[in-house]
């Protein structure tokens, strides 16, 4: 199995052909907060990775919230 097998089942859904957009922001969310915290350690400045990553899970649980949502108002 080659990392190109690898990487399209870690972020598409069953089919392995759709972008599953939720593993997409997660792995995005991930590398963002550690480039946040890598920056503020250079430059001497508190980072809390624990507020970012809470900041992150309400982002995430909105937009599910929303995309439920607009699913069952037919909107989609």
């Amino acid at each position: 199995m080659s990392c190109k097998d690898i990487l399209r089942q870690l972020f598409t859904e069953r089919d392995n052909e759709t972008h599953d957009i939720a593993r997409w922001l997660a792995a995005l969310s991930v590398l963002v907060g550690l480039g946040l915290n890598t920056y503020a350690v250079v430059k001497g400045q508190p980072f809390d990775m624990q507020a970012f990553g809470i900041g992150c899970g309400a982002l995430f649980g909105g937009l599910g919230v929303a995309l439920k949502l607009k699913k069952e108002s037919g909107d989609a």
